[in-house]
């Protein structure tokens, strides 16, 4: 970061703020600073100034009512917030100068390691288990051509039995309860060197305490994947609250001489990452009967497991796809009656900065780098060198898994709708080149699912909603405000004052939506600190203005805009409804001056007034176009509710205005479709829930509306839309390439290829975006074209091709893919 020496004294003067973060609940701000979001703030607003932060964490109430009320109490909120690394006598049960001396050793040694956390005979239960005998016989008898002849077939189940011992022994977890202590006073001395605090909020931490003891029976965390210390940081925690440690699923990566010692040791036990096949790519069914009977022995001695269900760390700053392999044997130990229940904890971790820095070397298509004891150790080195900030985790509140699925069982579950059924006749107006669909859609939906598909649905579902549980629990820290706000409010630069203003409204905002926040203080402060932790992404210059201010603006470099959008992106999610919504209203506008056929409006677009139901239509259309960059509902929640709140939102912070003089003249258009027709299921207008006479009624009257042409009102507007911008240009520049692909290509060269085409277009500055050409963009828009029907794969030899569909082979189809993301996007 280029600095002034006046600005890194006020960054590292640090003693009086610095405490402040040591102790997460003296806050200091909330006096003297504008209200909520200034550009968009109603006088309905006016009482947050002094509002206490939103209690995080609470479980669905529709889908675990039961759970809801159980754990929970009216004093958990005011509990507040704990530095869990910060440790003095009051936290043991000495006293003295020695006892302050000595605190952190004393700690540790009067923590609880239960000893019921150590499994029993594990090994030998695991192979007695009848899943994994009848693997053996299958496996035996496939090897062994003869094995059915007289006195061979024992020798070959022998030989197999050997087979599994030794895949156990590579996988299951050895814990020690000496080296979880010693490695919690290590890690309590290393993380105070390289984090400010490290938060929890006691209220969460209670819940989860309670149903440890009091109800018997297993536990399950479901944290979000950032970092590689997201393991260490949950043990730890746990150990400090004195919970039993959880059995911890690692990637066979990490397996590596003396890591994987250690890792055995605090309760990791290793899985492959790709686990269904083997080298001759048959499923591999020995192992997968092993993993099955190991995690249904763990849950029957009702040890805690820690799943990430992502599979790997997020590279782009949300989360991933659900990768529910894990989680499917944990409900089917649960289903075979194995256990009675099992408690479910999705767990949210939010980072100032992460140890890894950032991804760009795999941003920038660079292959990752295995893991290796020299490269950990130097990664260790590293981190003792710098600082990486707060850090916030947040544990929800425990649910039922029994209580979810009968739940689930007692609603209609609609089959999976593809990508390609849904949104091919509003892009091109055909029908899907697979298959063709005979207008049969309600039959389909309405009928019973298969037991398998149901089962895979609702195991899919549950992952889902996991998911999006933990990350919308996740605290949002100052860097990821900082980032969003010189990336899309202020990208050619902006004065301290400012930024800090906008910061401060940005966090009232945040605090509105009931999202918390993982950082407390004067803002002035917090933004410093926050331009410090983000070094060299951004450029800070003397202004030559008469106060002397400082300008912030974001650097340029191709690196600097990956790492600065990896931080933003932690808060996408708050605002990704209201910016679904105006870019639904920008592609509405240029859709009705086409349709009117005039070039002079005499108000610009916002003069046009937009249907309600049409916009809500099109934002449907465009967050299921962009399925695999965000989830913006939790699959219990329609759609439809989702961007009903957002347009009511919108309209209250006086952004939209009902445009009541056109109600009589309009009315919608008769080549629309009703709202329930035009969607499949999952899209619908109405929820099962919804009671007949309430506002989503059908009797309910469409409305129309206008953007303010307020400056205040479109600086927020033109906000929303470039959040989403970046994805967009992605996702148009894929559509271009499309049109290169004139013979099939493997997919590794094709990615490879579309990714060098879209960095080229930022290095020549082509690109409005240059945080659009990141190689896991480039990677989603691939797997949504193939989901969509533009490319259509195929895989022999264990290589998969692709090559255009048939429906994308005319030029005029692919120029209407292009269209209708363009529609979208800011230019």
């Amino acid at each position: 970061m280029e600095v002034s020496d006046g600005l890194l004294l006020q960054v590292n003067n640090g003693e009086q703020w610095c405490n402040r973060w040591k102790h997460p609940n003296e806050d200091s701000d909330r006096s003297t600073s504008p209200s909520v979001l200034r550009c968009v703030t109603s006088t309905w607003k006016e009482g947050l100034l002094n509002r206490k932060r939103p209690f995080v964490g609470r479980c669905c109430h529709s889908c675990t009512p039961q759970s809801w009320e159980r754990l929970f109490n009216a004093s958990i909120p005011s509990l507040g917030l704990r530095n869990v690394i910060y440790i003095n006598e009051t936290h043991t049960r000495q006293r003295g100068w020695l006892a302050r001396r000595l605190s952190y050793v004393l700690f540790v040694m009067e923590r609880d390691v239960n000893k019921d956390m150590f499994t029993r005979n594990v090994v030998d239960n695991v192979l007695n288990n009848s899943r994994v005998e009848g693997a053996i016989v299958e496996v035996a008898t496939d090897l062994d051509a003869a094995a059915s002849q007289s006195g061979q077939e024992q020798k070959a189940v022998s030989k197999v039995k050997q087979k599994a011992r030794a895949f156990l022994q590579e996988m299951v977890a050895n814990i020690s309860p000496a080296f979880i202590r010693l490695t919690g006073w290590v890690l309590l001395r290393l993380f105070n060197g390289f984090f400010w605090s490290i938060q929890i909020h006691k209220g969460q931490l209670e819940m989860v305490k309670k149903a440890a003891t009091e109800q018997n029976v297993p536990m399950v965390f479901l944290p979000v994947h950032k970092s590689h210390i997201d393991y260490l940081l949950i043990t730890l925690i746990l150990f400090c609250h004195n919970i039993k440690a959880p059995h911890i699923a690692a990637g066979n990566n990490l397996s590596i001489p003396i890591l994987s010692t250690l890792i055995r040791k605090l309760g990791g036990f290793f899985i492959r990452r790709k686990m269904e096949e083997t080298e001759d790519g048959k499923k591999d069914i020995l192992y997968r009967s092993l993993l099955q009977a190991y995690t249904e022995e763990l849950l029957r001695q009702q040890q805690f497991l820690e799943v990430y269900l992502e599979g790997t760390r997020s590279r782009s700053g949300k989360p991933s796809t659900a990768r529910a392999g894990m989680l499917s044997l944990v409900v089917d130990t649960l289903c075979t009656g194995s256990i009675p229940d099992v408690l479910v904890v999705p767990v949210g971790i939010s980072y100032d900065r992460i140890i890894e820095g950032n991804y760009n070397s795999e941003q920038l298509g660079k292959p990752k780098k295995n893991e290796s004891l020299w490269g950990i150790a130097c990664g260790v080195f590293r981190m003792l060198r710098k600082n990486y900030g707060c850090v916030r985790v947040d544990f929800n509140q425990p649910f039922s898994l029994k209580e979810y699925l009968d739940s689930q069982r007692s609603r209609h579950v609609p089959p999976p709708v593809s990508l390609e059924h849904t949104l091919m006749p509003m892009i091109i107006s055909a029908q899907p080149d697979a298959q063709l669909f005979e207008g049969q859609e309600e039959e389909q939906l309405n009928r019973e699912l298969p037991d398998d598909i149901l089962r895979r649905q609702l195991i899919n579902n549950l992952a889902k909603h996991v998911l999006f549980t933990a990350n919308k629990s996740s605290a949002i820290m100052s860097t990821h405000i900082i980032a969003c706000l010189l990336l899309y409010r202020h990208r050619q630069g902006v004065v301290l004052s400012k930024l800090v203003e906008d910061f401060f409204n940005m966090k009232e905002e945040i605090l509105s939506r009931d999202f918390d926040l993982g950082f407390s203080g004067n803002s002035e402060d917090v933004v410093m600190r926050a331009l410090h932790l983000l070094g060299n992404c951004v450029n800070v210059t003397s202004s030559a203005n008469r106060n002397g201010e400082f300008t912030i603006a974001p650097s340029q470099t191709v690196p600097a805009l990956f790492e600065l959008n990896f931080y933003s992106n932690g808060l996408f999610h708050v605002f990704i409804s209201d910016a679904i919504i105006a870019c639904s209203i920008l592609s509405l506008q240029r859709e009705m001056v086409v349709e009117s056929e005039s070039d002079n409006l005499p108000g610009g677009l916002n003069s046009l007034p937009i249907s309600q139901e049409r916009l809500i239509r099109k934002a449907a259309g465009l967050s299921h176009f962009l399925i695999n960059e965000v989830t913006v509902a939790p699959p219990c929640q329609t759609i439809y509710q989702v961007f009903h709140d957002a347009v009511t939102r919108l309209i209250q912070y006086g952004v939209l205005y009902v445009a009541e003089e056109d109600q009589e003249e309009l009315s919608p258009s008769p080549t629309d479709e009703p709202w329930p027709k035009k969607f499949p299921e999952p899209l619908s207008w109405r929820s099962d829930e919804e009671d007949e006479d309430s506002d989503f009624g059908e009797e309910q009257r469409d409305r129309y509306l206008k953007v303010s042409v307020s400056t205040e009102h479109q600086e927020f507007f033109v906000f929303l839309q470039r959040l989403v911008s970046p994805v967009l240009e992605a996702y148009s520049g894929a559509a271009i390439f499309v049109h290169s692909l004139s013979q099939p290509m493997s997919e590794s060269d094709y990615t490879g290829r579309l990714f060098r085409y879209l960095l080229t277009r930022t290095e020549r500055g082509v690109a409005a975006y240059g945080e659009s050409a990141t190689h896991y963009l480039v990677k989603n828009t691939v797997r949504t074209f193939k989901e969509l029907g533009v490319l259509k794969e195929r895989r022999e030899n264990r290589v998969t091709t692709l090559q255009l569909s048939s429906t994308f082979l005319p030029q005029a189809n692919r120029n209407k893919l292009l269209q209708y993301i363009l529609g979208f996007t800011l230019l």
